[in-house]
């Protein structure tokens, strides 16, 4: 085959080689290259590389024009890719044929102009680094102007380009420009220093002296806990307890745990051209502390070495805002300013961006929705800080700054999401997290282990701990829960409930009062904190000025409860400003306030559950529409602050108007208002619900109706369940009429299963329950158990469950007629899980499906399945993909197997099985009247085995495929069995 036909058979693979990072890097240096040896002319070149066009479509044209160039141009092309891609790594393409090196051509050039282009790859090289000192040196001789200079400097392009864009101009100047050049890069060689080691740096001693300032400033704001332990001045080194982070489900490296350090590492890595991480989280599961661990880790020089200089950014704060500023201003005015040589300082962030760490707290928090339509490029140019941050994340602004984000999931979406480098979520504790945080918060042995016997007894409780805001919450109020007996906290509203109780009694002048009459006697504090949240959360604003404060009421008296905390402004010249010890605590006092005052609009809760027509709208203050004072109405772009902020206040309305605490409102709001609240909520509720109900489609003819759950869905669930009123519940599933209900990817964790649990087990009629991709955990799973009569088949693939939640989980699920299915593809399972399965298979003889695919199943475990599939008259799909149970594993469950008359599916891919297992499987197809598929894929099987399973199959017209790809087997094996047994799928 000649180059020239393989150029044309390989088109496919090297535009995939050539493109698929999302970089022009490779695409520009074979240019530089076929530049160079004069298989291109300069038009050819500009042809092909058109500024503007996709990556792609710039490809496609160079591989036109080299095909039609002829076979000697293919060949330098192929020569040229090899060169660029050595070891052509996972590109799936052969460059056999194609010259094994470059050919030289003479060294003379007549011209400068001829070395520029002759020479371009090595040139691109030298000049990576040290562009600027080049620019220099055209811009003292005359040749260049400060516009050309700075068209070669935007900051969009990488060191790289901008070499390439530098070389472009000093050849459009001519001779004299390119003499110019090469003469200051031969002065760089001949003094010693190469220009990549070029790098123009301040005076060591004032940015030494900057680092250690800004070192100090860090470690000053973040020495101590600034979230909702603030007034508590607990050190963060005594409390904070590492929260679960994960990578995405379907990323390469999803599995395994991560550290702090991992977030700015490489794995999980999507797209190695950005510059932005993201770690998301739902309130109150640490995200805010987390950051502020990595700063203190880093001004102490213990973590994140490989950056200079940190620079710490609040979107909460810099919400408030409301100058236009420049990047330089930026930094300077909201981290720490430097004493001397700003100019320089500034400079060298500039020149070294991959030194420099930027963390922008509460992405989620801005008033203004992520956009990347207004595009800025100069960080000398002023913008008002939203577009700032906006091209910051983008890589617009400051390319090769390492940036990391946090915001609430419901923030981030497909346009955010094309621009970062990876993802990574925040989970909250796991229940060693909660074990470590109750004893660090507790230094008393005997308390501690009184709260976590305390949430031992209780579940729920222990569920809605994972969220490290509300185990802060449970843990400071350990004296009202351990008081608590029979009363003990079920909702998310009955521990914020406790720690209003546990602020307000612990300022009040009497100590605590009897009964429920506390809060009675600090209505009026409530009211004014609540007029504060309320009214400023619809705005988005969640930093208040002293003007805020008086508008609604809120006195010196009412600041010294704590709930309000004096927000870190980084402005020296501002007056004080406050804050909410959380976010969430604002969502509960503006949740207050809708249910106690008497100056809401009779609309507000109506309008505060109808979010989906909030969201359509785009309006940013019209959350609560009329309600608010006119004062408080802003216009603006739609943010998606507001949305899960809403949910978490409408959720605390539903969990207030709750029959439970009727005794906290006699003395404060009147029965027949409170009733009418209570009536308004319902009605809301169900009307949410029945809205999901009517967006089911029809199903297709012959399968069953399903529903793909979205998050208004749970969100709708959990407020039911905060109502604890089973009525609700029971009314809400009467209508709901599914064969499957599926809620992937809705960030189910613990919490979510209480509420499923307590809304679900009144449906009518069994359903399969699909949790797959979610953070239920074993808390979760033993949340699950009061709807298992319910499920005929549970899906809770990747849930990070382990062998103590299975436990729980099939000793239930045993006395459940209903429950005949279950998949736990890519958990923590163990052979000790496979004891509890077995019993199962003995004990339920209505049982259809068990895969357990990606666990840690060896053996043994195999053996303990066996024991119980020997009894067992019913399961018809079987699935241990990705476990270790080898040939050992694979003869014992066949020595089982072979006597079935009901399975029909069997998957024991990537199992280490060998011709020894696939000889004893053969005994199955040989006798299963049952048997249609078997998935052997991946495994280590030889010709031997496989000639075991094809006579197997000439007794067998009943089984339909078995799947053999990547085993011991050569092509040619392959192609001679595949037309001996067309059923054998390589």
């Amino acid at each position: 085959m000649s180059v020239q036909e393989l150029v044309l058979k390989q088109r496919t693979e090297i535009l995939h080689a050539l493109c698929s990072s999302g970089s022009a890097e490779h695409l520009e240096q074979v240019l530089d290259v076929l530049l160079a040896e004069e298989e291109l002319s300069w038009e050819e070149y500009q042809n092909v590389q058109v500024p503007g066009r996709a990556l792609y479509t710039n490809a496609r044209q160079l591989l036109d024009l080299v095909y039609t160039k002829g076979v000697d141009t293919c060949g330098l092309f192929l020569a040229a890719l090899k060169q660029v891609l050595p070891e052509a790594k996972g590109v799936g393409f052969s460059l056999t044929g194609c010259r094994s090196s470059l050919e030289g051509k003479e060294e003379y050039q007549s011209t400068s102009s001829q070395t520029l282009l002759t020479q371009r790859p090595s040139l691109v090289r030298e000049l990576q680094g040290c562009t600027d000192g080049a620019l220099q040196a055209l811009l003292i001789s005359g040749l260049f102007t400060t516009a050309d200079c700075d068209d070669v400097r935007l900051p969009i392009h990488t060191p790289s380009q901008q070499a390439r864009r530098l070389l472009d101009h000093v050849r459009s100047k001519g001779e004299s420009a390119a003499k110019t050049l090469l003469q200051y890069i031969q002065q760089k060689q001949e003094s010693g220093s190469t220009p990549t080691q070029e790098k123009p740096t301040p005076p060591k001693g004032t940015f030494v002296k900057y680092q250690k300032k800004l070192s100090s400033s860090v470690s000053a704001q973040s020495c101590f806990l600034s979230t909702y332990g603030g007034t508590s001045h607990m050190s963060l080194d005594d409390i904070y307890t590492e929260g679960q982070l994960e990578l995405g489900h379907d990323c390469a490296d999803a599995h395994g745990s991560l550290g702090l350090e991992d977030i700015v590492g490489t794995a999980g890595t999507v797209n190695e051209e950005a510059d932005t991480v993201l770690v998301s989280g739902e309130a109150g599961s640490g995200k805010s502390t987390l950051l502020q661990r990595l700063h203190l880790l880093w001004a102490r020089g213990t973590a994140l070495q490989d950056f200079l200089l940190l620079f710490p950014f609040s979107c909460r704060r810099l919400n408030s805002e409301q100058r236009e500023l420049s990047v330089q201003e930026l930094l300077f005015q909201h981290c720490c300013w430097p004493d001397r040589e700003q100019e320089e300082i500034f400079q060298f962030i500039l020149d070294h961006p991959h030194l420099i760490l930027f963390t922008f707290d509460g992405l989620d928090e801005l008033k203004q929705s992520f956009s990347d339509e207004h595009r800025l490029c100069c960080p000398t140019q002023r913008a008002p800080v939203h577009v700032l941050l906006f091209n910051l994340i983008q890589g617009s602004l400051m390319k090769g700054v390492r940036k990391v984000v946090t915001s609430r999931p419901e923030a981030v979406g497909p346009l955010l999401k094309k621009h970062l480098r990876k993802e990574v979520f925040l989970k909250g504790f796991s229940p060693s997290g909660i074990d470590c945080f109750v004893k660090k918060h507790h230094s008393d042995p005997a308390v501690a282990a009184k709260v976590l016997g305390s949430l031992q007894t209780n579940t729920a409780l222990l569920g809605l701990c994972h969220s490290p805001v509300l185990c802060w919450i449970v843990s400071q109020c350990h004296k009202e829960l351990l008081g608590c007996g029979e009363g003990s906290p079920q909702t998310i509203t009955d521990v914020y409930l406790m720690i209003l109780q546990h602020f307000l009694q612990r300022q009040s002048s009497q100590g605590s009062t009897a009964g429920s009459g506390w809060l009675h006697e600090h209505l009026q504090t409530v009211l004014h904190l609540g007029q504060l949240a309320f009214e400023l959360i619809g705005t988005t604003c969640y930093i208040f000025s002293g003007a805020d404060l008086e508008t609604c009421g809120v006195t010196e008296k009412d600041i010294s409860m704590g709930f309000l905390i004096q927000s870190k402004d980084m402005s020296s010249t501002r007056s004080k400003r406050y804050e909410f010890l959380h976010v969430t605590l604002q969502c509960f006092f503006a949740a207050l306030y809708i249910v106690l005052s008497n100056n809401t609009d009779r609309s507000t809760i109506p309008k505060l559950f109808e979010l989906k027509d909030l969201k359509e709208t785009g309006l940013s203050s019209a959350c609560f529409g009329s309600c608010l004072p006119s004062t408080y109405q802003q216009e603006g772009e739609a943010t998606a602050a507001e949305t899960p902020n809403l949910q978490i206040t409408a959720t605390f309305v539903s969990g207030l108007l709750s029959q439970r605490h009727q005794s906290l409102w006699l003395h404060c709001c009147p029965s027949a208002v409170m009733e009418k609240r209570v009536r308004q909520v319902v009605r809301c509720l169900s009307k949410g619900m029945q809205k999901h109900f009517k967006s089911i489609p029809q199903p297709v003819e012959g399968e069953k109706k399903s529903m793909h759950a979205m998050p208004g869905f749970v969100w709708l669930i959990k407020c039911i369940y905060e109502m604890q009123e089973s009525r609700i519940a029971k009314d809400a599933m009467s209508k709901l009429e599914v064969d499957h209900l599926k809620l992937t990817y809705c960030n189910i964790g613990p919490v979510e299963c209480t509420a499923l649990a307590y809304v679900l087990q009144h449906l009518k009629n069994p359903v399969g329950l699909q949790l797959d991709n979610n953070s239920v955990g074993d808390v979760g799973v033993e949340q699950l158990l009061p709807c298992m009569h319910i499920c005929n088949s549970l899906y809770l693939r990747n849930n990070n469950i382990t062998d103590e939640g299975i436990r729980k989980l099939i000793a239930k699920g045993i006395q459940c007629d209903n429950f005949r299915k279950i998949a736990l593809f890519n958990n923590q399972l163990t052979d000790a899980c496979t004891q509890h399965f077995s019993h199962l298979l003995k004990t339920k003889q209505n049982f259809l499906a068990l895969r357990l695919g990606n666990n840690n199943i060896t053996a043994e475990g195999a053996k303990q399945l066996a024991e119980g599939l020997k009894f067992n008259h019913s399961l018809q799909y079987l699935g241990l993909w990705g476990n270790k149970i080898g040939d050992a594993g694979a003869e014992a469950l066949a020595q089982v197997l072979e006597s079935s008359n009901t399975l029909v599916w069997l998957s024991l891919a990537g199992n280490g099985v060998g011709s020894r297992g696939a000889r004893a499987l053969a005994n199955i197809i040989k006798n299963s009247a049952s048997l249609e598929e078997i998935w052997l894929i991946e495994n280590c099987i030889t010709r031997a085995g496989v000639e075991c399973l094809i006579q197997a199959l000439e007794h067998n017209t009943h089984v339909k495929s078995i799947c053999l790809r990547n085993n011991d087997l050569t092509p040619e094996e392959v192609e001679e069995m595949t037309q001996r047994e067309s059923r054998l799928i390589f």
